[in-house]
């Protein structure tokens, strides 16, 4: 349960890429100091570690280890989430010094307002490295396929349809010359890419070791072990929803509301949270609802969502799969459960 109690002081921490603005607000909510630090571990331990006291700063690149490294000094550490904090980037009189100020005043005296995050520890961020370093470099090798594809259209040119990482090879043995300018150059660049792809997915495999509830989640047919290893170190505590259904909210797969009287329009998912992880459930659910995809109550939960008709009927399907999907996987862990396919089927036939 986060304190709400008003501290002795309050210390905003605005973090810039080299210096950071720090403002500290007394109790009774006047600043009593403002300075500038290094945005350095040794600076901000010496200007910062002397009595505990609550620190707010927004998330970013730097907030992970500014944040475990305060922690590790006593304060209490707020980490922001941005969309609570638009009054300091839509403020019309906007500074460092301005932003750290309102950063303590927000965080004084009802924490909550800012809906805190919750930074994974070291070694859950850097296995999470492998992951985004593979996912970096499938989006490398997407685009330069994308090129290849569209040099080729321009001279009437069709490339074999084919998966990403036989590409390469399916030219070399469709077309025995170049087929354009340079095209040789960049299929060499895709095979490069797809060594290193696989290179990062046998260390991933070997970090998946690290975590016995990645095996529990893979049973789930159409999550491997990328998917189920990511949802691990995305929520790394699963104890800290109460519910296993607010974890659809938390990865952004709930639409946005914005009722008012009569009014209650149907809008898009919140995209809150973690884009990778999302991104991830919805290819599951893909899978789930594509020709591969076995009878269970997930795939049959979506085609009931289909046959209603509409508009991007399929797509609002895959969407409410994923969430269905992210919500099963966080009851398995807590619950430590076994899968069952059908098991909401089993029951209702029964009941």
């Amino acid at each position: 349960m986060m304190d709400l109690s008003v501290p002795d002081r309050t210390i905003g921490l605005d973090v810039g890429e080299q210096w950071s603005v720090v403002s500290v607000v007394s109790r009774e909510g006047a600043v009593v100091e403002r300075f500038r630090v290094a945005t350095r571990a040794a600076a901000l331990t010496k200007r910062l570690g002397g009595d505990p006291g609550r620190v707010v700063l927004e998330v970013g690149t730097h907030s992970p280890w500014i944040s475990r490294l305060l922690e590790s000094r006593g304060h209490e550490v707020i980490v922001a989430n941005p969309r609570r904090v638009r009054l300091i980037g839509q403020g019309e009189n906007k500074s460092d010094e301005i932003d750290a100020e309102l950063l303590a005043r927000l965080g004084r005296l009802d924490p909550s307002l800012l809906r805190p995050i919750t930074h994974r520890g070291e070694q859950a961020q850097r296995d999470r490295m492998l992951i985004q370093s593979r996912d970096a470099l499938v989006r490398a090798r997407t685009q330069l396929i994308t090129t290849v594809r569209g040099l080729g259209k321009a001279l009437g040119i069709r490339f074999p349809k084919c998966t990403t990482a036989a590409f390469a090879r399916r030219v070399r043995e469709t077309f025995e010359d170049e087929p354009f300018p340079a095209c040789r150059g960049l299929l060499g660049e895709i095979e490069h890419l797809s060594g290193s792809i696989k290179a990062l997915e046998r260390e991933i495999a070997e970090a998946a070791k690290r975590y016995p509830e990645v095996a529990k989640l893979e049973a789930v047919v159409g999550v491997g072990t990328l998917t189920a290893l990511t949802y691990v170190l995305t929520l790394e505590d699963p104890q800290r929803f109460d519910k296993s259904r607010t974890v659809g909210p938390f990865l952004g797969l709930c639409p946005r509301r914005r009722q008012s009287g009569t009014t209650d329009p149907q809008l898009r998912i919140t995209k809150a949270g973690d884009p990778l992880l999302r991104r991830l459930l919805v290819q599951c659910a893909n899978y789930i609802l594509g020709p591969h995809g076995i009878d269970c109550d997930l795939r049959r939960y979506g085609e009931r969502l289909m046959q209603r008709g509409g508009k991007a009927a399929r797509k609002r399907a895959i969407v409410a799969v994923a969430r269905k999907l992210a919500v099963l996987l966080h009851h398995l862990w807590v619950h430590e459960a076994r899968y069952e396919p059908l098991y909401r089927t089993a029951h209702e036939e029964a009941a």
